[in-house]
């Protein structure tokens, strides 16, 4: 798979529906190129750092956010310190207000170091923004997030929710790795994080690094795509992805939702859960629980009761008829021990 194939018109999507049928549905990447051009903060953002941040401080309140403070040594590359104990950064509480003003500053003085605030819910943060930049056809339970840095390389890694991100000022890299990649990449402690989600360290490596061999595997199978203020990317839950932000000031908006979710139950809430119950069981046993997962959770040969009418399929037929409701009970009862 090539950047050029993942492209999409990111005009005439007239409703949700639309857009799931057209890019969510298919469960890969899409670049939407102008998806958010016509956005006011985009005519803004082209006329000056000034003008952008006047059009911010429009909206934004003192609500204190976490700003991640580099310094000039590692050129905007957040990431692990000298051992997987520490970081090459600081972080440090601070109102909006001053963030921005921070950030702003540092990109008039790039010998300062670096700074950015992110995953910032617009209706807390800069509460009207999103009345005048909004995507009329997504749903208006899906909430923008807001981060606003200097130049910045943010480690490789994956989201557990699908992901719509939308260039506003700066130019974004992304370079992506589909999922099954996941076992040459290296991933770092899932408790012990930069931000979140777990990050590869073998992406971050020299080319060749000897820790890292089976990273070549899958170094050809990156796909890096470039975007400029007014384009998107639509990325499936657990796509990997490397950002960086290539200019000294640099904008985005984002969305976050899980666009097949049947309740609140989350996907990696049942890995964990998974991991605890087999992950140490002997290796004959844990066959044999990949076997049943197989054949009743991802199913390659369809339904396990499909040789049943299907009124006999009980709690195994379709969720939207109650059954997930009378799963999870199940599920409940048995981790409070009943």
């Amino acid at each position: 798979m090539q950047a050029d194939d993942l492209e999409i018109d990111g005009a005439g999507f007239a409703d949700m529906a639309a857009f799931r049928s057209r890019v969510v549905d298919q469960c890969r990447p899409a670049v939407l190129r102008g998806l958010c051009a016509d956005w006011p903060v985009q005519k803004v953002a082209a006329q000056s750092p000034d003008a952008l941040s006047a059009y911010l401080g429009r909206f934004a309140t003192d609500r204190p956010g976490e700003v991640f403070l580099g310094d000039p040594a590692i050129a905007g590359r957040y990431f692990y310190g000298d051992t997987l104990g520490g970081f090459n950064f600081k972080r440090r509480d601070m109102p909006l207000r001053e963030g921005l003003a921070l950030i702003f500053d540092r990109e008039r003085t790039p010998g300062d170091g670096t700074a950015y605030m992110g995953s910032l819910p617009v209706s807390s943060y800069v509460p009207g923004f999103e009345r005048e930049n909004r995507l009329p056809f997504l749903s208006a339970d899906i909430a923008p997030r807001l981060w606003v840095g200097n130049a910045s390389y943010v480690g490789c890694h994956y989201d557990t929710f699908d992901n719509l991100a939308c260039v506003v000022a700066g130019r974004r890299r992304f370079t992506l790795f589909p999922p099954e990649t996941v076992a040459d990449l290296y991933v770092g402690p899932i408790d012990r994080t930069l931000s979140g989600p777990p990050v590869s360290l073998a992406a971050a490596a020299p080319v060749g690094d000897p820790r890292y061999p089976r990273f070549e595997r899958v170094r050809e199978r990156a796909i890096v795509v470039d975007l400029l203020p007014g384009d998107a990317l639509y990325l499936p839950k657990l796509w990997w992805h490397q950002v960086e932000a290539l200019e000294p000031l640099n904008v985005l908006v984002n969305y976050w939702w899980d666009a097949f979710s049947y309740g609140v139950d989350a996907p990696m809430t049942a890995m964990l859960l998974a991991m605890i119950a087999i992950a140490e069981r002997p290796d004959m046993e844990r066959a044999a629980w990949r076997a049943f997962f197989d054949h009743y959770v991802f199913r390659p040969d369809g339904h396990p009761l499909a040789h049943l009418d299907p009124e006999e399929h009980g709690v195994l037929g379709p969720f939207n008829k109650g059954n997930y409701g009378r799963i999870r009970a199940m599920v409940m009862q048995q981790l409070r021990g009943g």
